[in-house]
């Protein structure tokens, strides 16, 4: 299934989730992880209803989860997955910008998987953990690269607003082992790596996870990036592709944002 949250702008309401079944958004009360039902209520949409469907209370990331991507950047493939977080505030959704900070002379795009929780989980096994996933969905951890490597820690280079695009909605029938990863750039494909190609799979993830940390209902795992990292400048069309590994089999769709200065945009956005 399909579940988008939606905001019209041409409708004097607060945003809200639905299940998306062809041309029509059958309203739900509440976000679906925490058991929203529909409402009865069945409305039109197109694309620019579409916000950030995630709403998590942390971004777990996961970083060098490719091996190539690794290298590309001089890294060693870490021993255990490498951890770090992006802020909620970090969000937004499709058709929203991404803001170059002044702060940073090189910032890049970071295609991925990106992981919905549906049940709390601590310490779960492997063989349990996809029990605990509520869907999948395209993210960016859009990085400063520049003050990454000049803080050697990550927060502030992977932390500042518009940072985290989510979207377009999330699925919740995949198999997270068998998906195509890419980030495309004014049309150009920059990123193309399979979910296969991954050091640590989804299962492997959640469980690792979970034992460094409860994960809530709503949390959200960006499960790391392939190679072909690469800079983002004002004018940028950014889309985050991810479509089924074999001909025929289940994907997510395309998540397409902007990039703009933060002196272009006034005072910015935030998640719708």
């Amino acid at each position: 299934m399909r579940f988008a949250r939606l905001a019209p702008p041409d409708q004097d309401r607060p945003p809200f989730f639905a299940r998306l079944e062809g041309a029509a958004a059958l309203v739900h009360d509440a976000p679906p992880w925490l058991g929203g039902k529909p409402t009865g209520e069945a409305v039109a949409w197109t694309d620019v209803d579409l916000a950030c469907p995630a709403l998590p209370t942390k971004i777990v990331c996961v970083g060098r989860n490719y091996a190539a991507h690794a290298k590309e950047l001089g890294n060693e493939v870490p021993v255990e997955p490498l951890l770090f977080l992006k802020p909620p505030s970090s969000l937004i959704g499709p058709g929203q910008s991404i803001e170059l900070p002044p702060e940073s002379q090189r910032v890049e795009h970071e295609a991925e998987l990106g992981v919905i929780i549906g049940r709390r989980c601590k310490a779960v096994r492997p063989e349990e953990a996809l029990d605990h996933v509520f869907g999948y969905t395209c993210l960016g951890d859009i990085t400063a690269r520049d003050l990454q490597r000049k803080d050697v820690q990550f927060t502030r280079g992977k932390g500042f607003d518009t940072f985290c695009p989510v979207g377009p909605w999330i699925e919740t029938e995949l198999d997270p082992a068998a998906l195509r990863v890419r980030g495309l750039v004014n049309t150009q494909v920059r990123q193309d790596g399979a979910t296969s190609q991954m050091i640590w799979g989804v299962p492997a993830l959640v469980a690792y996870i979970s034992r460094v940390m409860t994960l809530e209902p709503g949390d959200v795992i960006a499960t790391g990036t392939p190679e072909g990292v690469g800079p983002l400048v004002s004018g940028d069309e950014l889309v985050i592709d991810i479509v089924g590994a074999a001909a025929g089999a289940r994907g997510i769709g395309a998540l397409r944002v902007s990039v703009a200065s933060v002196a272009a945009r006034g005072n910015g956005a935030s998640a719708r």
